[in-house]
């Protein structure tokens, strides 16, 4: 047989392939397994789901048309968690006849996003989110107006909530230099 591969040199020149091609699927795959198990790799696509989900929470939270009440504070609600989903329950009848009266439609547009805190093992997170903010009356001309909100979610069962929103401050909040 060994006279065979030495006077084969195809025989030897397969042989050798079949080894480079055994070599690389064989670090391919622990590649692939390392990447797939990388604990890094697994807090990016945390912080992309945080992400998504505060956006989309945020824009939930700014958007509301008054045609359409339950579903839009229905909205509200599936979006909050803890201390926000109580005050929007609590506040709800309130709210309700407030938006009633006004008869506005408000829409909101997210512009941009960045998760600012990612704490996985507590399961909370912190996100500022840019939006701009449509606010049509009952007549008149709809006002635009770009907004930076800040949001805490919570990692609930049911994945990340708003458990907190309020405004971003806006200019310069450092203290003067003496």
């Amino acid at each position: 047989m060994a006279r065979t591969m030495r006077g084969n040199p195809l025989l030897t020149v397969a042989a050798a392939l079949a080894l480079l091609a055994a070599g690389g699927a064989g670090w391919s795959g622990w590649s692939w397994y390392a990447a797939a198990h990388d604990e890094s790799t697994a807090y990016a696509t945390t912080r992309d789901e945080v992400l998504a989900a505060g956006e989309q929470a945020v824009q939930n939270m700014n958007t509301l048309d008054h045609r359409d009440l339950r579903r839009g504070l229905d909205t509200w609600q599936k979006s909050a968690t803890g201390d926000l989903l109580a005050q929007l329950t609590d506040g709800r009848p309130q709210f309700e006849r407030q938006i009633q009266q006004a008869k506005t439609v408000t829409s909101a547009k997210v512009l941009s996003g960045a998760v600012t805190e990612l704490d996985t093992r507590a399961g909370r997170a912190s996100v500022m989110v840019a939006l701009r903010i449509t606010v049509t009356p009952p007549e008149g001309r709809p006002a635009a107006k770009e907004s930076r909100m800040l949001g805490e979610l919570t990692r609930t069962p049911d994945g990340w909530k708003l458990s907190a929103l309020g405004q971003a401050p806006v200019g310069n909040t450092a203290a003067p230099a003496d």
